[in-house]
């Protein structure tokens, strides 16, 4: 297996691209170097990734292109290619990276929220996936030298199942499933292309503020549930105490693209979790309680969660 070599030159499009992990991977393709096919919901945010990126190139040789767009929507990713071939040719690198969090208890999520978190979280990827894969695979087909890599942001509640976050936990999954998929379908048929999922823990970046990014038709529904409040305070607690950065996990992303490494992990220490839950799987064991090692935290929540069910 040949990997890919990140140079100048080359091209990346990251969706997501104007906070957290995907500006931070923006950032370090800059640096390399590598032209930019970046898209964001957040013109405001968009637009000043663009400036600051513009202005690293003027010293690396990037060049940016950007485009506004809703991963959810197959005719934005569909653009966001076209923008792609247009300037610079079939891409090297696609990461999937645009998501957004939702929490609560499992049967309080309303259609909406499904259709919002799978959209973004599952759609985004599988537009990404089945919009780019082809250009990229024509790449290869036509020069031997060509390599490509697909990068699918996923999480460790890919993994594991945190109560309380049951739509973000099974969109999640999802992407799992679907890279792993993406892993063995590209061998069938090519050295040159290659995959990665990256699944991460708690790292700072925006996505504890997901609810900013709700469609315009969902914002004036009802208030949030008791525990949709709960899931967004735990959430928030977590996310913004982490102590991995977003820049930190760029730098392990483009590692793992030179290194042809599958699974990416901002958190090898969490995989303990993760084999407790498989070998409950294996064994046919009852899932574990996840907070038994932290049974505070565990009781907390149920002790919230039953005080606002009695109303």
């Amino acid at each position: 297996m040949s990997n890919l070599t990140l140079q100048g030159g080359q091209t990346a499009v990251i969706t997501g691209a104007g906070s957290g992990f995907g500006l931070e991977l923006a950032r370090l393709a800059a640096k390399k170097g590598l032209n930019l096919v970046l898209t964001d919901v957040q013109q405001d945010a968009l637009d000043e990734a663009v400036a600051e990126l513009s202005a690293t190139g003027e010293q690396t040789g990037t060049k940016v292109a950007a485009l506004r767009g809703d991963v959810s929507r197959a005719e934005d990713v569909q653009a966001l290619a076209d923008l792609c071939m247009e300037r610079f040719g079939a891409p090297h690198i696609v990461i999937n990276n645009a998501g957004v969090a939702h929490g609560g208890l499992i049967w309080e999520h309303t259609q909406r929220d499904w259709e919002w978190v799978l959209g973004v979280n599952l759609f985004g990827v599988v537009h990404g996936l089945r919009v780019f894969t082809p250009l990229m695979l024509a790449a290869a087909q036509k020069d031997p030298a060509y390599r490509g890599h697909m990068v699918n942001v996923a999480s460790m509640a890919g993994l594991l199942n945190s109560p309380n976050m049951g739509a973000y936990n099974v969109s999640k999954h999802a992407v799992v499933s679907l890279s792993e998929t993406l892993y063995q379908d590209l061998a069938l048929v090519t050295e040159q292309v290659h995959a990665s999922v990256l699944c991460p823990y708690f790292v700072p970046t925006g996505i504890h503020m997901s609810h900013r990014n709700r469609p315009k038709e969902m914002r004036s529904e009802g208030k949030p549930t008791a525990s949709q409040m709960i899931a967004q305070a735990m959430s928030t607690k977590a996310v913004t105490s982490g102590k991995v950065t977003a820049s930190d996990t760029a730098a392990l992303v483009f590692d793992a693209i030179e290194k042809g490494q599958f699974y990416i992990y901002t958190h090898p220490q969490a995989l303990g979790m993760v084999q407790t839950r498989l070998e409950d799987v294996v064994q046919g064991r009852n899932p574990t309680d996840p907070f038994a090692g932290k049974p505070e935290i565990g009781q907390q929540l149920k002790t919230a969660l039953r005080e606002e069910m009695k109303g």
